[in-house]
């Protein structure tokens, strides 16, 4: 492993254990400034929620959808995220509205969606927000 490869992943280790219910794992290149950081996790956050699984009123971010945002050295941006079940009718289209939608924002080169289903989704992962639209509390 080279050690761009190592820094970043100490980086996404090291907020792994921030990540809480609806908070999905941050992770970013040590070569990006940390306002930088700051900004695209910001701006890709407000893209994810342009998302929405069209059976729920919802986006996808407040749902609790979306594991894992890293960003590269070189702002290339992966995602790990998963689906209310894995049966979900858009399972197949999903991810490409999530690449187009991220893509979009300025500063990111390229994005990659990974779908994964451990650990399955619970409603316990939803926002405040997803709950109260939902009429779910």
């Amino acid at each position: 492993m080279d050690d761009m490869a190592a820094t970043s992943m100490k980086a996404a280790e090291a907020t792994t254990d921030e990540a809480g219910p609806n908070k999905p794992a941050t992770g970013a290149g040590a070569a990006i400034p940390p306002e930088e950081i700051d900004r695209l996790t910001d701006d890709i956050i407000a893209a994810l929620k342009t998302v929405y699984d069209p059976e729920i009123p919802a986006d996808i971010y407040e749902l609790g959808l979306v594991y894992r945002i890293d960003i590269d050295d070189d702002r290339f941006v992966k995602i790990d995220m998963t689906l209310t079940a894995p049966a979900c009718p858009v399972a197949g289209e999903m991810p490409g509205w999530v690449e187009n939608a991220v893509a979009t924002v300025n500063g990111v080169s390229g994005v990659a969606v990974t779908m994964v289903f451990d650990p399955p989704w619970t409603p316990d992962r939803m926002s405040e927000e997803a709950q109260v639209a939902l009429n779910f509390y």
